[in-house]
């Protein structure tokens, strides 16, 4: 990976929340490395319903696992990505589809991101990287 690679993987994940959920659980990286275990085993199931209820042209069906997505994208914080699972969330209860195609590719895309960045996270201990 290189330093840019590294500067553009940082930047999915904000250091706010990162700080703020460490706190939450009184400084316990180690349970950190846990809800951010449990975020990466599900994550994908959610981006795959998500592109299944597309595929099959149901809103409904999108509805959850969007909304899934957008609230433990926040959690770790991915806010970028939950940004994008919120405008799908909506968008499906509100009974359309359009540019689903397009936000889900993105979110695939930003999750790819979000995994780097939450690696180089974990790498350090859930504390920022200095520069």
């Amino acid at each position: 990976m290189t330093d840019e690679t590294i500067d553009q993987a940082s930047d999915a994940i904000d250091a706010g929340t990162v700080a703020r959920l460490l706190d939450s659980v009184g400084g316990d990286a180690s349970f950190v490395d846990e809800l951010v275990d449990a975020y990466l085993g599900d994550a994908p199931n959610h981006l795959t319903a998500i592109g299944t209820a597309i595929a099959a042209g149901s809103a409904e069906d999108l509805v959850r696992p969007a909304h899934t997505l957008k609230s433990s994208s926040a959690t770790v914080g991915a806010l970028g990505l939950s940004t994008i699972a919120r405008e799908l969330e909506l968008n499906a209860r509100a009974g359309s589809l359009e540019g689903a195609a397009e936000r889900h590719r993105a979110a695939t895309a930003e999750y790819a991101r979000v995994t780097d960045s939450l690696a180089e996270w974990r790498a350090g201990g859930w504390q920022p990287v200095e520069d």
